[in-house]
């Protein structure tokens, strides 16, 4: 009787399988975690001029929720963590005069796109100098 048991508990426990990502969707892997979506986003560098659109939830005095989609549109000062499933850039943008600074997770799924409008020419990293900059930067084309 005692062999009965352990075979049904081996069926039971069966080993739990990495999914990958299947036609650009992140998928579980068997900790319960998803992978980054590489696919989700294109190439950022800094210097790119980007347009980001966030989904924010917010209520209302009723205590109901909304959703809607923010556009968030600025220069990239830095892009750390590379291809990590916490990698994050920091957009730039100036807003009546006063200089306004997001970092925004690339991989969350509050982020729903994120669109190139133009790449400067920049030679470096990481561009904190554009902080107290007033020249324009030069454009170079985007392939």
């Amino acid at each position: 009787m005692s062999e009965d048991k352990k075979t049904t508990e081996k069926e039971v426990k069966k080993p739990t399988e990495n999914k990958d990502k299947v036609n650009g969707e992140a998928r579980e892997n068997g900790l319960g975690q998803k992978k980054a979506v590489t696919e989700k986003t294109p190439e950022l560098k800094p210097g790119m001029t980007v347009r980001v659109h966030e989904t924010i939830r917010e209520k209302n005095a009723k205590g109901e929720e909304k959703e809607r989609i923010q556009v968030f549109e600025g220069i990239i000062l830095a892009k750390k963590h590379k291809k990590e499933i916490g990698a994050t850039i920091t957009v730039r943008k100036v807003s009546g005069g006063i200089g306004v600074e997001k970092i925004f997770p690339i991989n969350s799924p509050l982020i729903t796109k994120v669109e190139t409008i133009k790449q400067a020419k920049v030679s470096r990293a990481k561009l904190g100098y554009l902080r107290e900059y007033k020249k324009k930067l030069k454009e170079t084309k985007l392939a």
